[in-house]
């Protein structure tokens, strides 16, 4: 959509996802809702989430996969991409060779 950040159409589209992320996490706090969880990308393409966003998840993840947590965890890590030379841009995870990873974890 075009509607941007003020648009109050769009912050009720907001609290909707917020309250439906909470349903399935509902160990978190609403405050602790990363933003990129509830809100979209001008494409809606992005493969990456921030380290951030993967780790409010890694409990969800772990228990519909039959994983301990730590290990969940450790691979996030793994997945995680610094930063181009460590100075430009910000850590991130992409999404699908974090999942490639849990799948090949769970054969």
């Amino acid at each position: 959509s075009n509607k941007g950040p003020t648009n109050p159409e769009y912050l009720e589209d907001v609290e909707v996802r917020i309250d439906t992320f909470l349903v399935h996490h509902p160990y978190l706090k609403r405050n602790e809702v990363p933003a990129e969880m509830v809100t979209a990308s001008g494409s809606g393409l992005d493969p990456h989430i921030t380290p951030q966003s993967a780790e409010v998840q890694i409990k969800r993840v772990a228990k519909a996969r039959g994983m301990q947590e730590d290990k969940v965890r450790k691979i996030v890590e793994e997945n995680t991409e610094a930063p181009l030379l460590g100075l430009f841009g910000t850590a991130k995870v992409n999404v699908l060779k974090l999942n490639v990873a849990l799948d090949q974890q769970n054969k």
